[in-house]
């Protein structure tokens, strides 16, 4: 077996075109900040108008890569504390946007999760962009080396699949899924030894489909 994971093959191969995928639909604008997801990006359309009930054009599209094999195909994904949306609470002018610490719960753990994305940005031209979290999940195949019936043996993509990951404001204020759906985030991988303020979660895609089936959508890749 071909034993070398995908490790950035994803982000480049995937990530690297989506922003020419959305200027098809969206207006999309490179607007940086220091961390988060592989892809962050304000895109604007009529249809978000809409969608918003004239409340806003835009929304601040977050999308992380998470390449895995079929070792760790598993239904869920991983999300770091600067991938996930909190509760956005603004208590005084000079404290500024915080997040509430959550509280993710697992079969046999829980422990604190610091979200650190605001719900909603309020850029310096006045747009407003509510943030979306999208992770990309692409699936590749481990195949035999030198087999003869396969054609090109490697590591083919299999398929993407395609989460959406609630903003912070429906997670914890309404309809408040944390509390309607526990576990949609529950403990991730790391040790005891990291920051506690930078653990990861794990996401699951199975309520992430019990709130809408439209949350988790898989895109399969004919092979050969």
């Amino acid at each position: 077996m071909d034993q070398y994971p995908w490790l950035e093959v994803g982000e480049h191969t995937i990530g690297a075109k989506l922003p020419r995928l959305l200027v098809n639909s969206f207006d999309v604008r490179d607007t940086g900040i220091p961390t988060g997801a592989d892809q962050r990006f304000v895109i604007s359309s009529k249809n978000i108008l809409e969608a918003t009930q004239g409340f806003t054009n835009s929304a601040w599209l977050f999308i992380d890569i998470k390449s895995v094999g079929p070792r760790d195909d598993q239904d869920h994904t991983v999300m770091s504390h600067n991938q996930v949306s909190g509760d956005g609470t603004w208590e005084n002018s000079q404290a500024g946007v915080r997040n509430s610490i959550l509280q993710v719960i697992g079969a046999r753990a829980s422990h604190d999760f610091h979200a650190s994305i605001p719900p909603i940005y309020v850029l310096s031209d006045g747009t407003i962009a509510p943030v979306v979290i999208i992770a990309l999940k692409p699936v590749y195949q481990m195949l035999q080396a030198n087999h003869s019936n396969i054609r090109n043996n490697g590591q083919p993509l299999e398929r993407i699949d395609v989460a959406c990951i609630p903003n912070g404001l429906l997670l914890t204020q309404n309809p408040n899924y944390l509390n309607t759906y526990r576990g949609i985030l529950f403990p991730g991988k790391d040790d005891k030894s990291k920051d506690p303020r930078k653990l990861r979660v794990r996401v699951s895609f199975s309520l992430l489909k019990k709130i809408h089936p439209w949350r988790v959508e898989s895109i399969l890749v004919p092979y050969p």
